[in-house]
């Protein structure tokens, strides 16, 4: 479990747009004004568009059979077996040259991996930009970091840390730095304050983890183990509320990199979501208690426990 997640964000940028080239587009077309706002958008984060299948490829029902059935096309009233085209020769390879033979239409891909909506519609933005967060950044010479304008004993982490974490999911900077290095701060700080905010906080970590963003999701199970190891009791507190935020654990579970006998010179970087996912069950399974295990077979039935009796 990597010590500062927020300090590694500005390496990872520089990583994918200077040497990799990758430039992520801004969604937001702004002028550079302090005074800009985020465009309103209505788009559910994690959401997915309905497979709408074709009209052929849906079954209908038949009176005359009792049962359904698959439409066909209408067959061609030329194409008919003629004299030495049966299917012993090459004639009737030759008769069917050039004509369009249909086949069983295939299901439709479930896209289970496909990155899904990630709207710039967090609460933690909404309220940043109202000016309603005591935070801002402090720019440092070596490193950024997060000047707090109150105390952090004195704020209500019943109102703040589900906004912080609700922003996880944010890709653009100052956002996502604020709210992945304020998540840090608050549970660094919180201690028994943080174990009553447990049932506000799982919406927003469903929410990241369902965009199937891999930025995204490598940024959240490394908050879910800074917020499991904050305080003794939250790793059992969790446990109800495994059915909401494992299945992606599930599905992502052997999602990792198969490079042969080459050396993962990435391995600092600490991306690979497979890897994260079995530490992070791991984690789960060591501080939630004796009904973590079952809780988590239950959802990830590959897992295996990694205490010894």
């Amino acid at each position: 479990m990597e010590g500062d997640i927020a300090g590694t964000l500005l390496t990872a940028t520089y990583r994918a747009t200077k040497i990799a080239g990758i430039i992520q587009p801004r969604r937001n077309a702004q002028t550079g004004s302090p005074f800009d706002t985020t465009v309103k958008c209505e788009i559910r984060p994690g959401s997915h568009k309905l497979l709408v299948p074709q009209a052929t490829q849906m079954p209908r029902w038949s009176k005359a059979l009792m049962s359904y059935e698959v439409p066909t096309d209408k067959p061609d009233p030329q194409c008919y077996l003629r004299r030495r085209d049966g299917y012993g020769g090459s004639g009737f390879a030759a008769s069917m040259k050039g004509k369009r033979v249909r086949t069983a239409p295939s299901p439709p891909s479930a896209a289970a991996f496909k990155m899904r909506d990630n709207p710039p519609n967090t609460t933690f933005r909404r309220f940043y930009e109202r000016g309603d967060l005591p935070v801002s950044v402090d720019h440092k010479a070596v490193r950024n970091v997060i000047q707090w304008k109150v105390e952090l004993e004195k704020l209500d982490y019943h109102h703040y840390l589900p906004i912080f974490f609700d922003g996880i999911r944010e890709k653009e900077e100052p956002y996502r730095f604020l709210a992945v290095k304020g998540v840090e701060d608050l549970l660094r700080a919180g201690g028994q304050r943080i174990l009553p905010v447990i049932p506000q906080l799982i919406i927003p970590i469903k929410t990241a983890l369902n965009t199937r963003d891999a930025e995204v999701m490598c940024i959240t199970l490394r908050l879910l183990q800074k917020l499991v190891m904050a305080y003794d009791l939250v790793g059992e507190a969790l446990v109800p509320y495994y059915r909401q935020i494992l299945p992606i654990f599930n599905i992502y579970r052997n999602k990792n990199r198969n490079i042969g006998d080459l050396i993962d010179y990435g391995q600092k970087n600490n991306d690979c979501l497979g890897e994260l996912i079995l530490e992070t069950l791991a984690i789960f399974e060591q501080k939630g208690g004796e009904d973590a295990f079952i809780n988590i077979k239950y959802m990830v039935p590959t897992y295996e426990s990694c205490i010894s009796l």
